[in-house]
Parts: C-alpha cells; structure tokens; sequence
C-alpha cells in the first residue's frame, strides 16, 4: 500500500471522537438515502408502467385490425369484415406476433328485477387465449363454447356484479337492439367475475360469445368485428404496425390501430411518470453532491496542520490531494454500496408483501409494482462515483492554498 492510501486509511477509519467522524457518518448516511431513493425510484417508476401497461393490452391486444373508418369512435360497435384465415396466417408469420384473435362488439342492456346496467359485450371465439385475462378473473370460470350454437355464459365486472347485485352462478336478463331496431332478450348465466382495476374496462365490458354477436346483427358466420393481435414485445407495436399494414394480402379496406392511439390518456399519463422519476433523481444526485464537497472542505479544514507537515516535509500538491479523494472515494464507495442494499431490501419487501398499497380507483393498481432493471442499478452506482469524484476536485484545491508555515500553527 502506497503512502497516500496508507494515510487514507488511518484518517477513515480512525476511531478517535472527533467532528469530522460525526461528519463521514452523516456523510455516508446521506450518499447511502440518495443511491437508494434514485434505485427505488426507477424500480417503482419501471414496475408501475410496466403493470398498468400490460394491463391495457391484455385486454385488448396491442394491436386492433378493423374495417377502415378514420371518424369513427375508438370504442364502438364494428362495421364487419370478412374473416379471412389467409391474412391471419401471412400476420403470424411476422416474428413481432405472438397470437391473433377474431372479435366483435356490441351495446346491451342488463336487467335484473330491481336494478339496469348498460355494458358493451366483447364476444370471443373458441380460439381466443384466456391466458391474456388469468390475471384478471376474480371467480368463477371462462367461457365454454359450443360447435352448434352459441355459448348462454357471461363474464361479467366486479363493477357491474355490484350495481346489479349480482353474483357468480346467477342468471341475467340480456337486451340487445337488433338492426331492424327492435329489443331482443336473452337469459345468460354468469360463469366468471373480473376486475382488471382500469374503469374503461371495468364499467363498461362484458364477456359473451362472438356467435352471438353475429346472430343478433344478422352477421354470416365469416363475419367479425376485427382481431386483435398480442405482440411478443409490446415497444414494438408501432414497427409491427406499420409493417402488418404493408403486408401484400392485407385487404386495402382494413386498418390497423395501436392500443396507444385508442386509450392515449392512460398512456400520456405513464409517460409523464418518467418527468416525476427524473426530477426526483436529479435532486437526489444534487443533495449527494453537495453533501460530499461540504464534507471534504470539512475534512480538509480539520486536517490542515497535517497538511502543513506533508507539505514541509516534501510532499506534493497532487500527493496531499489524492490523499483526500481516497478518503472521498471510501466514503463515497461505502454509502453505494450501503444505498444498493438498502434499496434492494425494500424492493424484495414489496414484491413478497406489496406493503404499498395505492388506490386501485386513481393509479389503476391496488399495491405498488416494482421491477428492477440491472443496467439502471449499474448507471445509478457508476453515476454516482463518476460526478462524486468530479466534483471532489473542486475542494481539494484548498490543499494547494495552504502554507505550511501558516498550517502548522493553525488550531
């Protein structure tokens, strides 16, 4: 060990009383606050978008096929189209998907004796991957299909199971306006409850069979809604887009639309969690910094006397000065490496506890997500050391003011 180090050393872990111990520990306490805060912050700012995302595709896919109407409300009845298994094959083909599903949607009312609820049934076929909604299922089952005839089972909302005082097992009165415009009933048992926790979903959808949708509008049994496409990787839903778009048996009729453009609130609302993430890690980098000069200006100050005898003994500038940063550095290591496990520890808590709960109503999610994202642990620890020993060389040039002859008598 060179002298410097050596010197290093023995002033860090120095067990004598003394201000400036009081001052590394304060020190260390502060850097250890600031890595873990920046570490929770981006765990929790991941975990929250993540959720609340997967959230909205699992419900619909991240990408909507349907027949091309540019004015037309996002969520509404479709103007069918054709369904076509050639297209649907040419889609899977495209390394971006991961699965396609028909659908079909239409306005009904629900009735009990005592109380009305008007939902939106999304009909599903056969084909259709429950796994996207298993998240979601509070009771109860998903649908059973028939090859003869529509399914008479329902999956209904927790929302909608408590306006209408309905539970798992019941029988509901269903109306739907047919074409022609007159009111057609039809008695469904409620085979499952779900709650997805995001009202657009919960308050307005049903779950029935894609039959009955096209025996209600007088569809032919070719006829659809549209599909909606799940993407093995959701970042790509533009790209994928696009290039189902340009697909040469893509019928010129049809359009496709990301879930963004179709419910650009919620992600509006995602995206300006990264401005909160952001300003709360750049006041935790600046509260770190400051922290660490006025700690070594302290260190340098209490430390004058021994500079004064370095000095008068030959030593240099640089010499008298890699002495403090080594100091910093140890400081500065050891609150890291503090921050790193400290935040760690309250990420594993929250994922095996969820102690955080939020408010299911306003942030979608009943507990707060967490997800870690080892790149950013590594930026936030190397960030921090890189700007900590930038700015450290600021009041180490004290060491080059200070006389020897004047530092030596100084009390």
């Amino acid at each position: 060990m060179n002298i410097t180090g050596f010197i290093a050393n023995r002033i860090a872990f120095n067990q004598q009383k003394s201000f400036s111990r009081f001052i590394i520990r304060l020190s260390i306490a502060a850097t250890v606050i600031s890595v873990a805060v920046m570490i929770i912050t981006l765990a929790f700012v991941n975990g929250f978008q993540e959720q609340v995302g997967q959230k909205v595709f699992s419900f619909w896919g991240h990408i909507r096929v349907q027949y091309k109407q540019p004015m037309k409300t996002a969520i509404a009845e479709e103007t069918p189209i054709e369904q076509n298994d050639s297209v649907a094959y040419a889609v899977m083909k495209n390394p971006q998907v991961q699965s396609i599903h028909p659908f079909a949607t239409k306005y009904a009312i629900l009735k009990t004796p005592d109380e009305i609820e008007g939902v939106l049934l999304k009909g599903l076929d056969a084909t259709y991957d429950f796994n996207h909604l298993k998240q979601f299922m509070q009771e109860g089952r998903w649908l059973q299909f028939n090859d003869s005839t529509y399914s008479r089972e329902i999956i209904i909302s927790t929302y909608t199971a408590n306006q209408l005082k309905l539970k798992l097992n019941d029988k509901l009165l269903i109306y739907f306006i047919r074409p022609d415009g007159s009111m057609r009933p039809d008695k469904l048992d409620i085979v499952g409850i779900y709650k997805t926790g995001i009202q657009e979903y919960d308050n307005a959808f049903a779950l029935g069979d894609l039959k009955l949708i096209q025996r209600l509008n007088s569809w032919e049994s070719y006829e659809i809604g549209g599909y909606e496409i799940f993407l093995k990787d959701y970042n790509q839903m533009i790209p994928a887009s696009l290039d189902l778009y340009e697909m040469e048996e893509f019928p010129q009729s049809w359009d496709t639309r990301i879930i963004k453009d179709i419910y650009p609130y919620i992600f509006d609302w995602l995206k300006m969690q990264d401005v909160t993430r952001n300003v709360l890690i750049t006041f935790m980098i600046i509260i770190a910094v400051i922290n660490l000069i006025t700690c070594l200006i302290i260190l340098v100050l209490e430390r004058l006397r021994m500079i004064g005898i370095l000095k008068a003994l030959g030593a240099s500038d640089w010499t008298v000065q890699k002495i403090f940063l080594k100091h910093s550095s140890i400081i500065t290591i050891g609150g890291i490496i503090g921050g790193v496990l400290f935040a760690l520890s309250i990420i594993y808590l929250q994922q095996e506890t969820g102690f955080i709960k939020l408010e299911e109503e306003a942030y979608y999610l009943s507990e707060a997500a967490v997800k870690i994202i080892w790149w950013q642990v590594a930026a936030v620890c190397g960030g921090t050391l890189l700007v900590s020993y930038l700015v450290l060389m600021i009041p180490t040039y004290i060491v080059k003011k200070v006389q020897p002859v004047k530092a030596i008598r100084f009390r």
